[in-house]
């Protein structure tokens, strides 16, 4: 098993920035790909960035090259860089990952309780 725990969230003014990061425990050695989704109020919960152990990366669209996604993986962390923040960027912010040999898609079986990110205009 897996435990993923972030930290780093908070309260930012538009344009500013945050530094997300997510430290697992565990089975450290079994995790695969790793990723951070994002809830807002009354929407569906989406990707914003997943991150291979090789270090390949992906972006959603709305990231817009503002956010780095970043792992340490002898120590089983995870991080979020996030830049040039909008107020539309406000939800709960969660990490996430999925074990070695998982194959191509990414269905993550660890997740994180969450940290909230607010961004005031």
């Amino acid at each position: 098993q897996v435990q993923l725990v972030e930290s780093g969230g908070g309260l930012v003014q538009a344009g500013g920035s945050l530094r997300l990061s997510c430290a697992a425990s565990g089975r450290i050695f079994n995790i695969g790909t790793m990723g951070w989704f994002r809830q807002a109020p009354g929407k569906q919960r989406e990707s914003v960035a997943t991150i291979t152990r090789g270090g390949n990366t992906n972006y959603a669209d709305f990231v817009e090259g503002r956010f780095l996604v970043s792992r340490d993986n002898a120590k089983g962390t995870l991080y979020l860089q996030m830049n040039s923040l909008k107020p539309e960027d406000t939800a709960v912010y969660y990490c996430n990952a999925d074990e070695r040999g998982s194959g191509s898609s990414y269905f993550p079986k660890y997740w994180g309780q969450g940290t909230q990110v607010t961004v005031s205009s």
